[in-house]
């Protein structure tokens, strides 16, 4: 019965944090994965909320037309989701 209990204690904190680490490992595939999948002319949302439409992408960063005639400069990483692949209606600027 005590090594039943041993081995429970020191087996769920391990089976915890390899949970934990798969999934800070699945999202960053995730991440890495929409960031090289954007195109300009989509509809996005930042990971802080903002609503914008791709305007010009590099390497590390995207440009957001967030208004006519503003546009704001992000890294790639920090787009959240792109709109309309999820049933989300782009909101017109």
């Amino acid at each position: 019965m005590g090594d039943v209990i041993l081995v429970a204690v020191i087996a769920l904190p391990l089976i915890g944090f390899w949970l934990l680490i798969r999934g800070q490992q699945r999202r960053t595939q995730q991440v890495a994965v929409l960031a090289a999948s954007l195109q300009v002319g989509q509809e996005v949302v930042t990971t802080s909320g903002l609503y914008g439409t791709i305007a010009a992408l590099s390497d590390t960063d995207a440009t957001l037309l967030v208004a006519p005639g503003v546009q704001l400069r992000f890294d790639r990483r920090a787009i959240g989701r792109v709109l309309g692949e999820e049933g989300d209606t782009p909101r017109p600027l």
